[in-house]
């Protein structure tokens, strides 16, 4: 191994152990699963931003996007940036503070799926066993595609074994998110926002000054046809332009309704201490979404200029496009080759910082909505603890095995799993918060028949082609609100006890 590699190894597991002792370090915080899923409702402004936005962003930021931006142009990568950029003011704006009172109101629920099962007075648990299904069965392969990415980092970068090196990654997530839980997870994802912003910042303003400067960068996006266009897609078979039409930046822009329904981030709404700081996070949450996107595109734009003038090889995988910049960076002396280990740091971050929370939100799924509500319903607190951190294990297990394909896309498992969610959940968020007349059976109706859709577009209706192969959220979304309304306008109003609790969330300010 060369003196630049070790310098860049030791950069990245100092930072793995700084991230463990955050787990450590937090670990006495976890006196109840409600701390251990929900870290007892204490996030602070910045931690409740800047941690949703890190959970949210995961290895697609730094992989995916530069990967797709590189490969056929800013088309796709930016109607899909704006789409999630939207999402994500609008989520805070009419979701973030309604959610978190509601379920305080609501038996002062800790889980998605609890928190509907309440909502709705759903004695069964029906509500909350299906969302703890729908959140198994979609957040397991989203966390596979972190393990994926960790793997495929340390594998283009040190000739380790793959398997091996995703592992390895794997056991390091695990470890400080079964020690901290949701505080822990929460916290060291703030810290993972900024390793990451500093990653794509020295990143983008490296790969300007070796493609030649920001006039050489967008010669060679203009030279290719239909890659600097939002209208059209490059095309590297036929080196032309093939149209984006109208009915795809629409499907694309459907990105944003995912947010509604994400557990993830839904919880951290949910775990901020004061309501009344939420206007803050959502300012400093928007602000980060728009500036951290808008250079990971601009990343795969300079990647593929710095292929053009020879600084980087032509790549098979472009989403290792930030791997190989940082490799170039670390070949400048002792500094820089810490500066790439902060770097590729940064990856590990972004994808960790979504592996953790959904870790969580799987297990509390498992744990929580189906162990202890249908099986285990009179178990002590300190054995529901040691069943959330058996079930942490075992998700991360399955998803280790899913992850095993080195060649599976960051970009497309991603893509999948957030269409599962803002169909199945999203119109569910909205109408338990904001329509009066919303009951269970809708409830049920709509999550179900968004999900289900999910499957039928993307491996049914989408390859036949044409106006059908666009993006699964927006079909399955409007399925699942459709069936939602519908469905509660058919059966019997909820009962005045529903009614009047949420009239005293909706005059709560």
């Amino acid at each position: 191994m060369s003196s630049e590699k070790f310098i860049m190894l030791i950069a990245i597991l100092l930072y793995l152990v700084g991230v463990v002792m955050i787990g450590v370090r937090l670990a006495k915080n976890n006196q109840t699963t409600e701390d251990f899923y929900l870290g007892g409702r204490k996030l602070g402004p910045f931690i409740t931003a800047m941690s949703a936005e890190a959970s949210d962003m995961s290895s697609w930021l730094l992989l995916g996007l530069p990967g797709v931006a590189y490969l056929s142009g800013v088309a796709d990568a930016a109607w899909t940036a704006i789409g999630l950029a939207i999402g994500t003011y609008v989520n805070w704006l009419i979701v973030a503070r309604r959610l978190r009172n509601y379920t305080v109101e609501a038996g002062n629920a800790t889980t998605l799926p609890v928190f509907f099962s309440n909502r709705y007075r759903d004695d069964k648990k029906i509500l909350s066993m299906i969302a703890a299904v729908v959140i198994i069965v979609f957040f397991v392969p989203y966390t596979a595609s972190g393990f994926s990415a960790c793997g495929k980092l340390f594998s283009s970068l040190f000739g380790v074994d793959y398997v091996l090196a995703m592992i390895f990654s794997a056991i390091i997530i695990v470890a400080y998110t079964t020690l901290g839980g949701f505080l822990a997870a929460s916290t060291s994802d703030f810290v993972q926002s900024i390793i990451m912003t500093f990653a794509i910042v020295v990143v983008l303003v490296f790969g300007f000054t070796t493609a030649g400067g920001v006039g050489n960068v967008m010669a060679n996006a203009q030279s290719m046809a239909g890659y600097f266009s939002l209208t059209a897609m490059y095309d590297a078979a036929s080196d032309s332009a093939t149209s984006y039409s109208l009915l795809t930046i629409f499907s694309t822009l459907a990105w944003g309704l995912g947010y509604f329904g994400m557990p993830h981030i839904l919880l951290r709404f949910m775990a901020i201490e004061n309501p009344d700081k939420l206007k803050l996070s959502r300012r400093v949450a928007s602000v980060w979404v728009v500036i951290s996107m808008t250079v990971a595109i601009f990343i795969g734009v300079v990647g593929n200029a710095m292929t053009k003038v020879g600084a980087i090889p032509e790549l098979e995988d472009s989403e290792t496009v930030i791997i190989e910049i940082a490799n170039l960076i670390a070949q400048n002396g002792v500094l820089a080759a810490l500066v790439a280990g902060i770097i590729l740091a940064g990856i590990l971050a972004a994808t960790m910082s979504t592996a953790d929370s959904q870790l969580l939100a799987a297990s509390s799924s498992a744990s929580q909505n189906i162990l202890k509500e249908v099986f285990l319903k009179d178990i002590s607190e300190k054995t529901a603890m040691r069943v959330a951190h058996v079930t942490v294990l075992i998700m991360a297990v399955i998803g280790v095995f899913i992850a095993r394909d080195q060649n599976s896309s960051v970009f497309g498992i991603v893509s999948f799993a957030w269409a599962g969610f803002g169909a199945a959940f999203g119109p569910l968020v909205l109408m338990a918060l904001f329509w009066k007349r919303s009951n269970k059976y809708g409830a049920l109706a709509g999550m179900v028949s968004g999900g289900i859709m999910v499957f039928i577009w993307e491996y049914i209706i989408s390859p036949v082609g044409g106006v059908f192969g666009i993006y699964e959220l927006l079909p399955a979304f409007l399925v699942g609100l459709a069936f939602h309304v519908v469905v509660s306008l058919l059966t019997e109003e909820p009962s005045q006890e529903i009614k009047d609790e949420f009239d005293r969330v909706a005059a709560m300010k």
